[in-house]
């Protein structure tokens, strides 16, 4: 098995926007099939729903809800939880600031191809920096809609799904955000949503109402 120290060294790691690395025989290829075909086909627009939040605010309880939801009326969507891309996609990545800038990089890139094919994304990552959720919001463009589960430390310490804070505590995991690395709460979401405070269901119905004030999708 490659170790993580040597699959950093490969040039995929370094942003393909790097003038070491740019390629000089690339061509972007525009498709046939525009947003507004797209949207016809699909009966609703694509967007990036970037949900935001501490470990244990509820993310990806609050993504699958909402993907099932879209998914039952028809709606094309899909979850990129953040567990599940470091799995593989971004398997060589750590938890250094460097890092997690570069997850989610490019988490927002294959967020924006989601979202160009017409399917409604929704995110599940810490993403602790406002500069990396800023850039992620360049990338996608006007279909960024940033979603803060507003749920305090200790809240979430409580519930601790993971036990990942108790380990943190013991010194057992490095740069764990809220107790050894910070976590910059966004200053102006799209929505905010207080998961520590309402069920599930209260939740969802709001960022689903949040997408139909937005025209994404028809009204339910």
């Amino acid at each position: 098995m490659v170790e993580t120290r040597e699959l950093r060294r490969f040039p995929c790691y370094v942003s393909p926007m790097s003038d070491s690395i740019k390629g000089t025989n690339l061509t972007w290829h525009a498709s046939e099939v525009s947003a507004e075909r797209r949207r016809e086909v699909h009966g609703h627009g694509g967007a990036v729903l970037w949900l935001t939040g501490l470990s244990g605010s509820g993310k990806s309880t609050l993504a699958h809800r909402v993907e099932r939801l879209l998914l039952e009326r028809g709606v094309f969507a899909y979850v990129l939880d953040g567990d599940n891309v470091r799995h593989r996609l971004n398997r060589d990545l750590t938890f250094s600031a460097e890092d997690r800038s570069e997850n989610i990089r490019r988490v927002s890139e294959v967020a924006k191809l989601f979202q160009d094919s017409g399917a409604v994304v929704i995110t599940a990552f810490i993403s602790p920096y406002r500069a990396d959720r800023a850039q992620a919001r360049e990338t996608v463009g006007d279909a960024f809609f940033e979603v803060h589960l507003d749920v305090d430390v200790d809240t979430c310490e409580v519930r601790d799904p993971k036990g990942l804070y108790k380990k943190a505590r013991a010194g057992e995991i490095k740069n764990f955000t809220g107790i050894s690395a910070p976590y910059e709460a966004p200053e102006s979401p799209e929505i905010k949503v207080r998961t520590g405070e309402e069920p599930v269901e209260a939740s969802a119905a709001k960022v689903l109402a949040m997408l139909e004030d937005r025209g994404v999708i028809a009204a339910g």
